[in-house]
């Protein structure tokens, strides 16, 4: 097989196993860091693997997220192009002032101070959780007894949702980040159900606000004096959602195999429990399976980085590959739990960089301090090579995750 640099790859990119990283990472980023390749729709777009251009382009407003563009790439083979092309993309401003002014709205719920207010909730979550798991005894699968909920437990938490509509907040997830796995009238069908039920939850906050989000945001107004419409108080609901749930509790259970897949950093880890956020951030660094990438769209020819992009090229920044650039994280390709500094591109960079960073931060750093504190003798249940990814998602995951203690 021709490995040179005329070969269009299929993305995403196949690797040996769920908690290895592609192979083709570091050949792209030697000899190919501007790559051609075909997106699951047949489209073609524009690959980035190397730190300094994938930075450079998350940070230029040139390069949007206006994926509706009619010469813009479609992911997937759907209809409407899935969720980036959905009308919560459409309703969320996604470029210019309007996103600013966005973004400051709800900046002011993601501060790190409001994050420490919330760390003795979401580790009195993760505490129940855990009872919950070690009562149904071992094995058990750690991604659905404590990854995937515990996410979905802040969010609605966060959200005003009571507690007996979190299993419904799960499965909406789901369906809507899934790329592959459903028919394109059950996701259109899964958004309209969830569209309903947050307005009715936001005409009942209007009428009896609450301590969260969604009350804060009814009343709340920009910089312009504008308060946010019903369309895009739900449409806000829902991208605090997709955005928060999936991609944390799939970071849980990845960050727990990783560190487990080796078990000298687990004990390392039970030695000195200081070395929490270092290991949150060297496991977000590593991820060897982060999913998709971040998406963008340039609609104007532009250079970057000594490369030139024509207009309406789909660009997709790889930021794992971008995180194990020997250039700026020497040894990249291990783990290293006392890396310092760490500036990896896992929450992106520039103006669309993840807003609910400190949250995730936070849920990431609670999950493996109270693990290794209630269960010090965790431990996989199978070979790690036996781990399964999940096929279709735009964020990267295992299918479970095997434990005994």
């Amino acid at each position: 097989m021709d490995h040179g640099v005329d070969q269009v790859l299929s993305y995403p990119l196949p690797s040996p196993s769920a908690l290895e990283a592609p192979q083709e990472w570091v050949r792209l980023r030697t000899e190919c860091p501007v790559a051609p390749i075909t997106f699951p729709s047949g489209d073609a777009g524009t690959l980035l693997t190397r730190y300094d251009q994938v930075k450079q382009v998350l940070a230029d407003s040139r390069f949007t997220r206006e994926l509706s563009a009619p010469d813009a790439a479609r992911l997937t083979d759907t209809e409407s192009g899935g969720l980036f092309n959905s009308s919560m993309a459409q309703l969320i401003p996604q470029s210019g002032e309007g996103h600013l002014r966005w973004r400051r709205l709800i900046n002011r719920w993601f501060t790190a101070k409001r994050m420490n207010a919330l760390r003795p909730e979401i580790e009195a979550m993760a505490d129940t959780l855990i009872d919950g798991m070690v009562a149904s005894g071992a094995p058990a699968d750690l991604k659905a007894k404590f990854g995937f909920p515990l996410p979905v437990w802040v969010i609605c938490d966060m959200l005003g949702v009571p507690d007996s509509d979190r299993d419904r907040f799960s499965t909406w997830s789901d369906m809507i980040l899934n790329l592959t796995r459903y028919r394109e009238d059950e996701v259109a069908a899964s958004m309209g159900e969830f569209f309903g039920y947050l307005g009715q939850h936001i005409a009942a906050k209007k009428a009896d606000p609450g301590e969260d989000i969604l009350s804060e945001l009814i009343s709340a107004t920009d910089s312009a004096g504008e308060r946010m419409s019903d369309e895009t108080l739900a449409a806000t609901g829902i991208g605090l959602l997709v955005a928060g749930h999936e991609t944390t509790a799939n970071m849980i259970a990845k960050m727990v195999a990783m560190l487990l897949a080796n078990r000298e950093l687990w004990e390392q880890l039970l030695a000195d429990p200081s070395l929490v956020r270092h290991a949150v951030e060297e496991s977000l660094r590593y991820d060897p399976n982060p999913g998709l990438g971040m998406v963008r769209y340039i609609a104007e020819e532009a250079e970057v980085a000594g490369t030139t992009f024509p207009g309406g090229t789909t660009v997709l920044c790889s930021m794992g590959a971008a995180n194990r650039d020997e250039d700026v994280f020497p040894d990249g390709e291990s783990i290293d739990l006392t890396r310092n500094p760490n500036p990896h591109l896992s929450f992106g960079s520039g103006a669309h960089s993840c807003l609910g960073q400190a949250l995730a931060r936070t849920e990431l750093q609670v999950a493996l301090e109270v693990l290794l504190r209630r269960l010090p003798t965790l431990e996989l249940a199978v070979a790690p090579e036996e781990l399964n990814k999940v096929e279709g998602l735009v964020v990267g995951g295992l299918r479970e995750v095997p434990v005994r203690w």
